[in-house]
């Protein structure tokens, strides 16, 4: 099978590979029909992520057709749709149990990362009863691929740790795919303001189409024309979602007494945490780590017409095509790229 296989920072092929086979009873092997590209796969070709090894496949998220399944999976069979999560489970640990599905024992972020993934032809899914989803024909799978990884987190790790409430003012300080599922997904919640903030002027044209009531070019007077908008107040939650210091400071300078700011950004490096201004203003932080846990309530939600992640997908590419994918995402101003959708 072809595949995309990572060969240490900023090195990358489009190759022959193996194709992978059932190595545990719980084992699923699934046919990809459909993948993305993740910022954190970017980090990864980077050098961010160390653990990484050389010759590793990458990518976590996906939809597909399921090819084999071992003798212990008992939900799904050969021929069976299914949306792929970015999070592995087994569904037993004492994790699971709480769930925290991204600290499984045997499982959490692996795919792309500890054992291969999903930017392949086919892909060996562990723990599969507990680690896929059944997909109904007919629904959009531009819409359904977003819900492997990005849409989950922007939800669970933004908009419900952010606790959003009916009548709050929302600002989301990163205008990318990650803030723009959690602007989507907040509407749930009803908030009655939500301010857009990003470097990106393109980016923040999206999120105007996509619902944002204000939007703030990032431009080193960020917080002050978000504090003008709340007439001095600032805002009820303070999503980050880039995980950048500068960013994250600009959510501790607009937060609201009594206000929540939810971290969704991965830091590759430490930041401020200005307690001599915060010590008193009875906020809350919050960091979390994607569980997948509301994949279902999501999936019923593109499935009713309520939620449309498609809207995200910019560019499309067949999957051999994905090199040229990933120049077009590694260069997403220029192209004006929010996400790629690659199918097979």
């Amino acid at each position: 099978m072809k595949a995309l296989v990572y060969y240490g920072p900023g090195k990358r092929a489009w190759e022959e590979r193996p194709k992978p086979v059932l190595r545990e009873d719980k084992d699923a092997i699934v046919r990809v029909t459909r993948t993305t590209i993740c910022g954190t796969d970017l980090h990864i070709l980077k050098g961010d992520v160390p653990e990484v090894e050389n010759g590793r496949i990458l990518g976590h998220e996906g939809i597909g057709v399921v090819e084999e399944t071992g003798s212990g999976v008992r939900n799904f069979r050969k021929g069976d749709r299914v949306l792929i999560s970015c999070i592995t489970s087994d569904g037993t640990c004492e994790y699971c149990k709480k769930g925290m599905y991204s600290h499984c024992e045997k499982g959490g972020w692996i795919l792309g990362h500890t054992i291969d993934g999903t930017q392949a032809e086919f892909v060996r899914i562990p723990h599969a009863d507990t680690s896929l989803y059944r997909i109904s024909e007919g629904v959009n799978e531009d819409a359904l691929v977003m819900l492997s990884d990005v849409f989950p987190t922007g939800f669970e790790c933004g908009v419900l740790n952010g606790e959003i409430k009916p009548g709050d003012t929302v600002a989301i300080i990163g205008a990318g795919p990650i803030g723009l599922a959690a602007l989507l997904t907040s509407k749930f919640y009803s908030p009655a303001r939500t301010i857009m903030a990003d470097t990106d002027a393109g980016r923040l044209a999206s999120a105007k189409e996509l619902g944002a009531t204000d939007t703030v070019l990032s431009d080193g007077k960020a917080s002050e024309r978000i504090m003008e908008l709340t007439d001095g107040r600032g805002v009820d939650v303070a999503i980050e979602a880039v995980g950048v210091p500068s960013t994250f400071e600009l959510c501790e300078s607009i937060i609201a007494p009594g206000g929540h700011i939810a971290s969704i950004g991965v830091f590759g490096e430490p930041v401020d945490l200005h307690m001599e201004r915060l010590w008193s203003q009875n906020i809350t932080l919050t960091t979390r780590l994607v569980d997948t846990v509301t994949t279902p309530m999501l999936l019923k939600s593109v499935q009713s017409g309520t939620l449309h992640p498609e809207r995200l997908v910019t560019h499309r590419f067949k999957l051999d095509e994905i090199m040229k994918a990933y120049d077009t995402f590694s260069h997403a101003r220029e192209e004006k790229a929010l996400k790629v959708v690659l199918e097979s």
